[in-house]
């Protein structure tokens, strides 16, 4: 069977099916990152967060910092106050990444970032970077304004050495970046926000303080491989930890892992 062209016309290719990313369209991992990052400052919610986690900041680390003075609690860095303050201002970041995947599924519009990003994996890897570095660099605002608050209610309980203070700022932001991403899997794995915050309150925050509160070094033991008892270790300096910082950061790290495949195979699996 033969073909024929009516000479003079032009054969014009074939068109794209309409809705489905192109070559030169913004359907890869850097648009799926343009389009996460736009979405989530098209709404107050994230900026509410960060500043909320500002101010708790602010007032825990002075707070502990006067507590070291009254009690004459041994000098200290006076970073310890900031990744001290982490243990409430990691929620800021919690809730920040847990709203902006599971709004999504709320009001449904999660069915066009798939059709605009047909790659699933692609939408949650934005997701997950977004709020990861937003939240890396709220940490590293927190760390340096929580050193400004604590140093002068320590009142000569506390020492300053700049590169201890940068690494802690530096560990703080670490810390909250991987807590973001974990967020942001435990959110696709649920799907709603309630099931999200009842998990991570639990994990980052429940479990730890029934584990320390009974007390006992096995317990003890058990809360240094959870997420916040090894990213406490990350961001503390001066004191006797169990972990390097090193260690302790790959702890954090696995449970980010686990929890961004967990949100994977879920969103891969079911239908939005």
């Amino acid at each position: 069977m033969t073909t024929t062209t009516t000479p003079g016309r032009r054969t014009d290719p074939p068109r794209e099916v309409r809705g489905a990313p192109g070559r030169g369209t913004p359907g890869g991992f850097a648009g799926a990152v343009s389009c996460e990052w736009t979405k989530l400052w098209s709404v107050r919610a994230p900026g509410l967060c960060l500043l909320a986690g500002l101010a708790m900041t602010g007032v825990f680390t002075f707070y502990y910092a006067s507590i070291a003075r009254i009690n004459a609690h041994p000098v200290e860095p006076v970073g310890n106050a900031t990744a001290s303050s982490a243990v409430l201002t990691q929620f800021a970041v919690v809730i920040l990444a847990t709203v902006a995947v599971t709004s999504e599924y709320s009001t449904g519009s999660v069915r066009a970032s798939l059709l605009w990003v047909p790659r699933r994996h692609r939408v949650q890897a934005a997701k997950a970077l977004v709020a990861a570095v937003v939240s890396f660099a709220a940490g590293i605002v927190y760390a340096v304004v929580g050193a400004a608050a604590a140093w002068g209610a320590f009142d000569g309980r506390a020492s300053f050495d700049a590169g201890t203070t940068i690494r802690q700022a530096l560990s703080v932001g670490l810390y909250l970046a991987l807590v973001a991403v974990l967020a942001v899997g435990t959110a696709f794995a649920t799907r709603h926000p309630a099931g999200a915050l009842s998990v991570l309150v639990t994990l980052l925050w429940g479990l730890p303080t029934v584990l320390l509160g009974v007390g006992g070094p096995d317990l003890a033991a058990v809360n240094d491989y959870l997420p916040h008892g090894a990213g406490d270790h990350l961001m503390r300096a001066g004191v006797d930890i169990p972990f390097a910082p090193v260690p302790a950061m790959l702890i954090v790290v696995a449970w980010a892992v686990a929890a961004h495949l967990a949100g994977l195979y879920v969103l891969r699996r079911r239908d939005a």
